[in-house]
C-alpha cells in the first residue's frame, strides 16, 4: 500500500469522533493535543471522556450519530464497538468530504494515525499502514528509549539560535556544515543533564570557531 506521509496542522479544525469508549478516548486526546475542535457522538461516555467534556475541552452529542451530523468536519474517527455503525458513519462522513479513519477497518480508512514519540516540537512517528499496531507500539518504545527529551531541548535551542547563526555564517554551505557538525553527543549530554546554559554556550562557541 502506497501512503503519503504528512503532518497536519489541526488547530481550530473541526474533527469528530463517533464512539465513547477507550478507543475513542485515545483518538480524542491526540486530537485535543493538536488543538483540534473535537465533537464526540455517542449515547454514553467513559469517565475519561466525561471529564474532558466537563472541562469544556470537547463537545458531546449524546446520541448515536444521525444522518447530517457529520457534515463540515475535516477528520472523522469511527471508533464504536459495532462494525456496521462504524462503516455507516464512515460512508456518511466521506460523502460529506471528510477524511475518515475506521478503528476496526484499516483497509477502508483514508488515513492512519502513527505511533508517535513527541518531545516539544520534535515528533517521531512509526506507521505499519494499519497492518500491525503492536509492531508500531514496539518500535515506538525502542525509538523513545533511543531519543529522549534532550533531543526536544536541542531542537528548541537551535530554533532559538538559528537567527544568530544565520547572521554569523554567511553562506548556506557554512551553515549546513555547522549544523551537521554541531549535533554531537557532548551537547546532547549537557541537555540530558539539564545543563541548558552550557549547551547553548557550546553551540555559540562552535559558531565562533566556524565563522570567518
Amino acid at each position: 500500500m502506497e501512503l503519503y506521509p504528512i503532518n497536519l496542522k489541526l488547530a481550530g479544525r473541526r474533527c469528530a469522533v463517533v464512539g465513547g469508549g477507550t478507543v475513542a478516548e485515545r483518538k480524542v486526546k491526540t486530537l485535543l493535543a493538536a488543538g483540534a475542535a473535537v465533537s464526540v457522538f455517542s449515547p454514553e461516555l467513559i469517565p475519561g471522556l466525561h471529564a474532558l467534556e466537563a472541562a469544556g475541552q470537547l463537545t458531546w452529542v449524546p446520541q448515536v450519530y444521525q444522518s447530517g451530523d457529520l457534515h463540515n468536519f475535516f477528520l472523522v474517527f469511527c471508533a464504536t464497538d459495532k462494525q456496521d455503525i462504524n462503516r455507516q458513519a464512515a460512508e456518511t462522513a466521506r460523502a460529506a468530504g471528510a477524511l475518515v479513519n475506521i478503528a476496526d477497518a484499516p483497509d477502508l480508512s483514508d488515513f492512519f494515525v502513527p505511533a508517535q514519540v513527541a518531545h516539544g516540537d520534535l515528533l517521531l512517528t512509526v506507521s505499519t499502514g494499519g497492518g500491525s499496531p503492536a509492531l508500531a507500539r514496539r518500535l515506538r518504545e525502542e525509538i523513545a528509549a533511543r531519543y529522549g527529551p534532550e533531543y526536544g531541548h536541542y531542537l528548541a535551542l537551535i530554533a532559538k539560535l538559528r537567527p544568530e547563526i544565520r547572521s554569523r555564517l554567511g553562506t548556506a554551505r557554512e551553515r549546513e556544515k555547522f549544523w551537521r557538525e554541531t549535533i554531537d553527543h557532548e551537547a546532547l549530554d549537557l541537555l540530558k543533564r539539564g545543563k541548558f546554559s552550557e549547551a547553548e554556550e557550546r553551540i555559540r562557541h562552535a559558531a565562533c570557531c566556524t565563522g570567518p
